[in-house]
């Protein structure tokens, strides 16, 4: 299942999180300016979407209370056919406050059942939606590796409510820190993978990602830590209106893959590639992390 239409969130405040930084890998303090960049960075990606058909969702943050990464709606809330949301709970204290959108979100749509996990986050355990999770939802499977921000716990209620089977596996970057989502070294489309296979050194974990994959009908594209790095692990399959597919990934990380990785990609998919640096070096984040897929 490919969505054709995404909720986005229009950054009032953005900023580097040091709430964030402190198991975010990815993230880079520095760069004036950073709210005034990332605006035109997020108006130039929704204009992206929109010319190429794909239906968006814009909802503008409001500037208090202060949610310096709510331009990441992905990790808070998820969509899903029949009319199920589901609200997560988050690391960082400051990113709860982004579910202040689920006014607008029951505003703006027509919500059949309401799963909220976010009582987690008074255990300390955290499950921060499609960045902790990545779906194969035709075959209702959800990948995470562990991380401070994924939970097993959490995990299993979820896919339990969900009826989704969950693939668990450890992945680290190469200093050997875990990588803190999923989605960062893995998408997951309709007939291909994107995985950073070197970041999992269990090789029986990694044999057990890459048999479910193949067992699923993907083929796998790998990617090397240092490209993981730029972002390319950070994708997201999108098609329009009239059933096009597209592959969403950063400028950044485009430029990371070799011309043989993108020859492959191009066979499945028409690469989309905003540059987005200043969301990615202050936010940690890249394209696939701004877009919540509505269903």
């Amino acid at each position: 299942m490919t969505a054709s239409h995404v909720l986005m969130i229009r950054p009032a405040r953005f900023g580097y999180n040091a709430e964030t930084a402190v198991n975010n890998a990815f993230q880079q303090a520095g760069g004036r300016n950073a709210q005034e960049e990332a605006l035109k960075e997020f108006d130039a990606f929704v204009a992206l979407l929109r010319v190429h058909g794909i239906t968006v969702t814009v909802f503008d943050d409001t500037p208090e209370p202060h949610t310096p990464d709510s331009i990441f709606p992905n990790n808070w809330i998820s969509f899903h056919t029949g009319g199920t949301v589901c609200l997560y709970p988050m690391f960082a204290e400051n990113r709860r406050l982004e579910r202040k959108a689920i006014d607008a979100v029951k505003n703006a749509f027509h919500i059949r059942r309401l799963l909220d996990f976010t009582h987690y986050e008074t255990q300390g355990l955290f499950l921060e939606g499609t960045g902790s999770m990545v779906f194969d939802r035709r075959r209702q499977i959800a990948y995470a590796c562990r991380s401070p921000r994924t939970s097993e716990k959490a995990l299993q209620d979820f896919c339990r409510q969900m009826h989704f089977s969950p693939i668990l596996f450890h992945a680290t970057d190469s200093r050997g820190q875990a990588i803190y989502h999923t989605n960062v070294m893995l998408c997951v489309a309709e007939d291909f993978a994107v995985a950073c296979l070197e970041s999992i050194t269990d090789t029986q974990e990694q044999s057990l990602l890459v048999n479910k994959l193949k067992e699923t009908g993907k083929e796998i594209i790998p990617v090397t830590g240092s490209q993981m790095a730029h972002f390319a692990g950070n994708m997201l399959s999108l098609q329009n209106r009239e059933g096009k597919r597209f592959l969403i990934l950063s400028d950044t990380a485009r430029r990371a893959l070799t011309p043989a990785q993108a020859a492959v990609l191009g066979k499945y998919s028409e690469l989309l590639s905003p540059a987005i640096p200043t969301i990615e070096r202050n936010g940690g984040g890249s394209a696939r992390c701004m877009m919540a897929e509505v269903f």
